[in-house]
């Protein structure tokens, strides 16, 4: 039997509350793995990047411990920092600088000595290198993000947080980032990001947790999460349009479609195939026939709106 590697973050007990009584964070417990990339989903306000912003020292808990490989965030502030980068949601940084110079510079405040083969690595991973020597008022939004990404990634970092890191980028320079964050998975990196495109967790994201007014409501691996909270739906195309649903088919809550020519049928997706066998038989013997039918499941999105609804 393998031994369970420990997290790399682990965070107990998290609170936090500002001077106005707003409780930002309320008892937040959560594990992150080592090398996964865990997206952390959650409506504006519910407490994202307030989380972030502890784990990384930004800010202080009003109660409860952050313990980053081993070394408690507060009383061993420097070795954990170190070994986190930060992709902050707000793009700053000097407009009147070179590429190179402002990377190069982030890497100096970690009192890593200089490495430019390192960084130039780094630039040619986020297509940045041929624009090392240009200012970063004269790059596009999604150039900024890149090189948000190459200063957090300058001081070799075993964790990234990115938070909302495609934010204002175009769908082409979106998946380009995908990219990116996998490679830089690939390489051992764990990686953390908040996002509002939910199509972004379920194209990356190992792990999913879902925080909402301060809480976390649910951790779980992508995949089991569509499969215990997804539900599927079954559309039986009619030979002929009916009136109405007969009563005996009531048990089974079909929808009729619009032109009256399609019974729609939702079932869990962790359901058996007991109901739709049933099913099946019961329009047989209501005399209803179909002459095609297919299947659906929910998206991550339509899981995350009955969640935080819920």
């Amino acid at each position: 039997m393998t031994r369970r590697m420990p997290p790399i973050i682990s965070v107990s007990h998290l609170s936090k509350t500002y001077g106005s009584g707003l409780k930002a964070l309320n008892d937040v417990n959560l594990d992150i793995e080592r090398g996964e990339i865990f997206a952390l989903l959650g409506p504006n306000g519910a407490g994202k990047t307030t989380l972030i912003s502890i784990i990384c020292g930004i800010a202080n808990p009003s109660a409860g411990t952050v313990s980053v490989d081993g070394h408690d965030n507060i009383k061993d502030y420097r070795a954990a920092r170190s070994m986190i980068g930060l992709v902050p949601q707000e793009l700053h940084t000097d407009a009147f600088e070179s590429v190179w110079a402002t990377v190069s510079y982030s890497r100096g405040l970690f009192g890593k000595p200089a490495n430019p083969a390192y960084i130039e690595k780094i630039l040619r991973d986020l297509s940045l290198w041929d624009r090392r020597d240009s200012r970063i008022m004269t790059l596009s939004g999604g150039m900024k993000r890149r090189v948000m990404i190459a200063k957090a990634l300058s001081h070799e970092p075993q964790i990234l947080f990115l938070d909302e890191p495609t934010a204002g980028v175009d769908v082409e320079l979106r998946k380009g980032m995908w990219d990116v964050v996998r490679t830089l998975r690939d390489a051992g990196v764990t990686i953390i990001l908040t996002t509002h495109y939910i199509e972004e967790a379920e194209e990356m994201a190992d792990r999913i947790g879902v925080i909402n007014k301060g809480e976390i409501i649910l951790v779980e691996r992508k995949a089991e999460l569509i499969q215990k909270l997804g539900k599927k739906r079954m559309t039986l195309h009619l030979v002929e349009p009916i009136d109405a649903v007969p009563a005996s088919l009531a048990e089974y809550r079909l929808e009729l479609g619009e032109n009256r020519d399609e019974l729609i049928y939702n079932y869990d997706s962790k359901a058996n195939h007991t109901g739709i066998t049933g099913l099946l038989a019961a329009l047989r013997d209501a005399g209803i026939r179909f002459h095609d039918l297919d299947t659906t499941q929910s998206s991550l999105e339509e899981i995350f709106v009955s969640l935080v609804r819920g």
